[in-house]
């Protein structure tokens, strides 16, 4: 225990303090020396030892990675799980049938027993983390290639894990920091029986749709509850009528306060990407190549889905993740590429670069730091058009079940038919369960009408070179895949799960090389995984020299940034409830919170969009609010904070200054979507569902008030 005091000790001191208080993604292990002064001043009333402890109970025990996506918290001692709905729609779709639609319509489980458990969901519990920057370092040295840097650390990576998994108890992870300049281990438990306790109908959790998707004034229900199960001994365990619920080290109270302007907001959560230290090439690579394709590609796919979906009830269950997923990240590049352009977040960075060119190029610095910045420019010269090419191709491979399918599941069987008998019967259970999960709820119309769209655009709009059996069908062809996608769905062992059962029963090689739905998936993840010796000559030094830019800023202090990049492992952000400018569009007295009364205005009978419960309309009529009326007389919704978050964060809780749930993070506002890349202190905001409202949509709305009584409220 000495040890791991003194690392944590060590690891704060070689931390500047100099931070703006609304501003990083911050380990838990940094609150004391780095973060506590700044967050007293601001309104928390915690200890550090609250927050993050190794010895006893805390925050951070109640802080969970919902499905390896998202966050959630545990805000009862019987292992309640609150997350967004959009986090659990994938599970909730799953269990929805056109009879039973859970999605569209809601559920609560009336008690326990009637609790509906996924087929695939899993919660992840922070346990621990520390520093092993200077171990790894020391396997390292300057010569290496990045391959040969690459296998060192997973070498030494995986010693470190196994050191600290307790004979698998755990599962442990070693993660790079500052480009490769700082290791941390993470230690996480993992509980796999996780059941669905209660959503909202769509019209409340999904409120608004894509419409709303990253705007504000918002005004969506964004919930969904799970609740986790253990052995009898509190220990992970699969699937079991025998287990109980979760006995939690730590839950979450809820505080029916409410919030006001400038009040203490804090985050706790599992923000999965941000590139505040991409270089200004790498911006420009985004907005001009990379993210148009994206969106491109992206519409062109939901477009194709979107005409299916309409016509059934089925087919929308079946493809309402997908879809969703999809159209989230088409209004998210979309929104990038406005505000990068917008705020000339590139050419800010290539000033900084600038001056920093000038520090590395003085004498005591230039051996070490004088090519970064011509080496990482070249690196970005050279692979514009392949970025285009490549996002394009993406698409293809995302949105197409086609894209990628038939090359994985192709390459089992070939593995399956190189085996002896005993192997085969051994292996042949798990590509079986690999073929079900393919074939689930798989629309074969769709699927056409989306493969033949995104690879004609695929093949007009790549810029570069495409993969080879594209670009002799597209010669063949016209350009037009039309006939090429209408022969291979007709002659393909791939389109359905009946064929590739069938030919498995008499597999041969040479007829599944020459499928033709196999050929084109091969072609297509060969040309994405494939780099030219050029092509890698270039990557190796882009990596070397973005680690050595990072290195030298941090070491110049020319940049202001010293925290890292999120990479989806717990962090903490602090700020406060803080407004945008007075808006129209929302009947709140301060922009900062919406209303029920706002959300009936946009109520639009029928709308796949905005579309209402009755029972919803008529609450608000009475002004039936029960216990959870704001002090003004309103129903309360949505607030905002100025937290620093991104995707990942979703379904995180949004804690008052005493460690209580006021609500939880679903969304960021469109105007500052370059916060990604740079953080803007006026714009950034958070937009988060009032706990309040969660807690009337379950008591009042749904009158699941037994749900309520397992939490501890706070009045």
């Amino acid at each position: 225990m000495k040890k791991i005091i003194l690392s944590l000790i060590m690891a704060v001191m070689l931390v500047p303090t100099s931070v703006k208080a609304d501003e990083g993604m911050w380990f838990l292990m940094f609150i004391e020396r780095l973060n506590h002064r700044d967050m007293q001043k601001m309104g928390l009333q915690l200890t550090s030892e609250e927050i993050y402890s190794i010895n006893n109970s805390s925050i951070k025990d109640a802080i969970v990675q919902f499905n390896g996506g998202c966050t959630a918290e545990i805000i009862s001692n019987q292992g309640l799980v609150l997350t967004n709905h959009h986090c659990g729609y994938d599970a909730i779709a799953e269990v929805s049938t056109p009879e039973a639609n859970y999605l569209r319509d809601g559920f609560w489980a009336k008690d326990k027993k009637a609790e509906i458990k996924p087929n695939s969901l899993y919660v992840r519990f922070f346990v621990r983390m520390d520093d092993v920057s200077k171990r790894i370092l020391g396997k390292l040295n300057a010569s290496m290639t990045e391959a040969e840097r690459n296998k060192a650390i997973q070498q030494e990576s995986a010693l470190i894990e196994k050191e600290n998994n307790e004979s698998g108890k755990y599962t442990v992870s070693v993660r790079p920091f500052f480009q490769g300049n700082e290791f941390y281990y993470f230690v996480y438990q993992d509980f796999k029986d996780v059941r669905l306790v209660g959503t909202p109908p769509e019209s409340v959790g999904k409120f608004g749709g894509d419409t709303d998707n990253w705007e504000w004034p918002r005004h969506t229900g964004d919930f969904s509850m799970f609740r986790v199960y253990t052995d009898k001994d509190g220990n992970p365990a699969e699937y079991s009528e025998n287990n109980i619920p979760m006995k939690p080290k730590h839950h979450l109270p809820i505080s029916l306060k409410g919030v006001q302007e400038n009040d203490f907001a804090m985050i706790l959560g599992y923000p999965g990407r941000t590139n505040r230290w991409m270089p200004a090439g790498g911006i420009e690579q985004n907005v001009k190549f990379a993210y148009p394709a994206w969106v491109e590609g992206s519409k062109t796919g939901m477009d194709a889905m979107k005409v299916h979906m309409d016509k059934s009830d089925q087919v929308r269950l079946d493809y309402a993740s997908k879809y969703a997923s999809v159209a989230n990240y088409w209004k998210n590049r979309q929104g990038m590429i406005d505000a990068l352009t917008k705020f000339k977040t590139a050419a800010t960075k290539a000033k900084a670069e600038a001056d920093f060119n000038k520090w590395a190029n003085k004498a005591e610095n230039k051996a070490k730091y004088g090519n970064v910045v011509a080496t990482i420019n070249k690196f970005y010269a050279a692979t514009n058009e392949k970025a285009r090419h490549d996002n394009y191709l993406t698409s293809v491979l995302r949105n197409s079940n086609f894209g990628a399918g038939p090359s994985s599941l192709g390459q089992g069987i070939e593995y399956y038919i190189a085996q002896n008998d005993a192997k085969k019967a051994e292996v042949l259970p798990q590509l079986q369960e690999g073929i079900n999960e393919t074939y689930n709820g798989l629309y074969l119309p769709l699927e056409r009408d989306v493969l033949i769209a995104e690879l004609n655009l695929y093949n007009k709009k790549a810029g570069y070179p495409v993969a080879p059996y594209v670009a002799e069908l597209a010669k063949a062809n016209g350009g037009d895949f039309t006939k090429f996608v209408d022969d291979a769905f007709a002659s393909s062992i791939f389109t359905s799960k009946e064929k590739v059962l069938a030919f498995l029963k008499n597999p041969n090689v040479d007829q599944l090389k020459e499928d033709k739905l196999y050929q084109l998936s091969s072609s297509l993840l060969t040309t994405y995984r494939a780099k030219s010796e050029e092509l890698v000559k270039l990557d190796n030094d882009y990596q070397t020299s973005f680690r050595l830019l990072v290195e030298g800023l941090r070491e110049s202090k020319l940049n202001k940034i010293q925290y890292p990049d999120a990479n989806s492992t717990l962090r903490l952000s602090y700020g406060k409830v803080r407004s945008l400018p007075a808006d129209k569009r929302n009947d709140a007295k301060i922009n900062n919170y919406t209303t029920l009364q706002g959300t009936i205005k946009k109520y639009k009978p029928n709308d796949q969009e905005f579309d209402l419960p009755k029972r919803l309309i008529e609450l608000n009529e009475k002004k039936d609010f029960g216990q959870y009326a704001d002090k003004a007389g309103y129903m309360p919704v949505n607030f905002l904070t100025d937290n620093d978050i991104t995707g990942g964060n979703s379904g995180s809780p949004v804690l008052n200054g005493k460690g209580e749930l006021i609500g939880l993070a679903f969304d960021g506002n469109i105007e500052a979507m370059a916060g990604d890349v740079i953080f803007d202190p006026k714009l950034q905001r958070t937009i988060n569902v009032d706990i309040r409202y969660v807690l009337f949509i379950i008591d009042k709305y749904a009158g699941a008030k037994h749900i309520i009584d397992e939490m501890t409220i706070v009045k």
